[in-house]
């Protein structure tokens, strides 16, 4: 059973509170040049985000920030440090969201300012502790990076702002490291009712890091935890979508464009399946509705397979069975088979409500 949270918005964005699982990723573009990133902010709308994240390193990215929030179509975050004149100076450009750990911006009247902003324009704030960058009295204290120093460091941060009266928060508590990550998370959860973003943060390159994430996100998804996800990877940004849709989407949570099913071959398979199962990927990946493909290789569990997806292919002996919701439509050559497949999905597409 999902864990129920109170509710904030990030801009239009629910999240807690019973909403769907939303997907974000951060822009790579320099904030300062504001056309790269708005052009990024296209993509990665276009890809499915629904919530995007600026890095705010200085006064003049802060500035761009006015031009990027009005030209964006998504909700924008913006990744504080350190310098609580930077969350003002973003807060007046518009952001919807603020990503900032109120107890590393110095006095706690520096804090109550941008509380006190935020709580003007209704905006929330995301606590977010690292193990990379933990206070040097927990690490003091615990000897190294622990689930319990990251809980123990967000619970703090948590009560400054709680001491404030300010309740508008998310909280995330990401590692490298997956058993760290996810203990980490469900000590807080047991302590808070308070949305939890979840990921693994520098979990690597696109492979590597999607392994990684999808293990990570998906136990803490499977566990009920999770209101918000970003899916972070060494590579474009609109990579981390894509991957963050596909874990949930194959925990039945989300849905979006098609599920796909392919065999992973073996001696029975008697057609090239590899290249058709790539070309049909590639070209249905942005279908406007869910249904579901099937590119399967044999006869063992290739018509199974594809009588139970909305359509799909067995292959046979240079040829295949094509599928269309239980039936077989007819018999395709190999050469065939991609085109087939993919004309059969925009039918059902075009049918569906």
């Amino acid at each position: 059973m999902p864990r129920l949270t109170r509710q904030i918005h990030v801009g239009s964005v629910a999240i807690g509170g019973g909403a769907p699982v939303s997907v974000q990723s951060m822009c790579s573009t320099d904030t300062r040049d504001a056309a790269a990133t708005l052009g990024q902010i296209r993509r990665l709308a276009e890809a499915g985000c629904e919530i995007v994240r600026c890095a705010v390193p200085d006064a003049e990215a802060a500035s761009a920030l006015a031009s990027i929030c009005a030209g964006s179509a998504l909700p924008v975050i913006a990744d504080i440090h350190f310098d609580y004149q930077l969350a003002l100076a973003s807060l007046a450009a518009g952001v919807a969201g603020l990503r900032l750990n109120p107890g590393n911006i110095g006095a706690r009247w520096k804090v109550e300012e941008v509380v006190r902003a935020c709580a003007e324009r209704r905006v929330p704030i995301r606590i977010g502790v690292n193990g990379g960058s933990l206070e040097k009295e927990l690490l003091e204290k615990y000897g190294h990076p622990t689930p319990e120093a990251m809980a123990e460091s967000a619970l703090g941060h948590i009560r400054i702002l709680e001491d404030l009266g300010y309740a508008e928060i998310k909280v995330s508590l990401k590692a490298s490291d997956i058993r760290r990550t996810v203990e980490a998370y469900r000590l807080l959860a047991a302590e808070v009712d308070y949305p939890l973003h979840i990921g693994i943060t520098e979990a690597g390159t696109t492979w590597a890091g999607t392994v990684k994430s999808a293990v990570g996100i998906g136990t803490l998804l499977y566990d009920g935890l999770g209101d918000t996800l970003r899916v972070s990877l060494t590579g474009d940004p609109v990579e981390e979508v894509r991957v963050g849709w596909e874990i949930l989407k194959s925990l039945g949570l989300r849905e979006r464009g098609p599920v796909f099913i392919s065999c992973p071959t073996c001696g029975r398979c008697q057609i090239d399946l590899i290249p058709i199962a790539e070309e049909v990927e590639r070209r249905l990946h942005d279908l406007p509705k869910t249904i579901t493909v099937a590119v399967m290789g044999c006869v063992v569990n290739g018509p199974g397979e594809a009588r139970e997806a909305d359509v799909g292919i067995a292959g046979g002996h240079g040829q295949g069975l094509l599928f269309r919701r239980g039936e077989v439509v007819r018999k395709v050559p190999q050469n065939e088979l991609a085109d087939a497949l993919v004309a059969e999905a925009w039918k059902v597409v075009a049918e569906k409500p």
